[in-house]
């Protein structure tokens, strides 16, 4: 394994760990860099599974919360349905993902049509950000712990739209959540916590099917990027939760839109 792929994967990893979270879309611009770097990525492998280090960020950050879960689940109401609500707010990318996994592969993640999809989500994605920024209801819900487990599957579907690339998945889970009155902070933890499930199972199965692909080498590169994400993750998720309390989705929103018509423009002239 040569310093130049080192690098690369050190460099994706990064990128994973500063855009997760954030409303722009991870996978876009993992797409896009590696286009950009010439990195093989072998079945987009490298792509899904280092998202799994930003994850284990929120797992840090989130430590106690999680614990506290996890000790609770016998005994405690809001413990379980909060497992609950997340569990069923997973179950359609669990079911629709295993579904249309091959389908994601081969043509949305393809650099032949993969590209365009990116930049067109960008663009309509940033659109609907600004106005659900505007005329989302007031919000009814403050706290992730009085969620329904109607929102909640709500959310999940919401969360399918993620599997276009250039989606977003935090975009859209957050968007998702303010339109059905949701408030914003409760709706970015929500959204931190429902990624947990939905990357572990995507990264699984992302494994499973692709397991005879991975040599030594490919597993040298994807540990660089996952500690990278990690790492980078984790300086950046507490972080978000503040911008975006302060200065809401917009200046997310118009990067998406700039962003979009600009790899529009460079595709049409190429």
């Amino acid at each position: 394994m040569t310093t130049a792929i080192w690098l690369s994967a050190l460099f994706l990893g990064v990128l994973e760990g500063l855009t997760e979270f954030l409303p722009v879309s991870s996978t876009g611009h993992l797409i896009l860099a590696r286009l950009l770097i010439d990195f093989h990525d072998h079945g987009d492998v490298f792509t899904i599974v280092v998202q799994l280090g930003a994850i284990l960020a929120v797992c840090l950050v989130y430590w106690r919360r999680l614990l506290g879960v996890t000790l609770g689940l016998g005994r405690d109401p809001a413990a379980q349905r909060f497992v609950r609500n997340i569990l069923v707010a997973f179950l359609p990318a669990m079911v629709i993902g295993a579904a249309a996994h091959g389908f994601i592969k081969r043509v949305l993640f393809s650099p032949e049509v993969g590209p365009w999809v990116i930049a067109t989500a960008l663009l309509l994605g940033g659109i609907i950000m600004l106005v659900v920024e505007r005329r989302a209801p007031e919000p009814e819900v403050h706290d992730v712990d009085a969620l329904s487990t109607r929102r909640a599957l709500a959310i999940g579907f919401f969360q399918v739209m993620a599997m276009i690339p250039g989606v977003s998945r935090s975009g859209a889970t957050i968007v998702g959540s303010l339109m059905l009155g949701v408030e914003r902070r409760a709706a970015m933890e929500f959204s931190f916590f429902l990624a947990i499930p939905t990357m572990a199972g995507a990264t699984a199965f992302d494994l499973y099917k692709n397991w005879a692909l991975l040599g030594s080498g490919e597993w040298n590169v994807i540990a660089i990027g996952l500690a990278a994400a990690f790492v980078t993750a984790l300086l950046v998720v507490r972080s978000v939760i503040g911008f975006i309390g302060r200065f809401g989705f917009a200046p997310f929103a118009w990067y998406r839109i700039a962003a979009g018509c600009l790899m529009l423009a460079v595709l049409t002239l190429r």
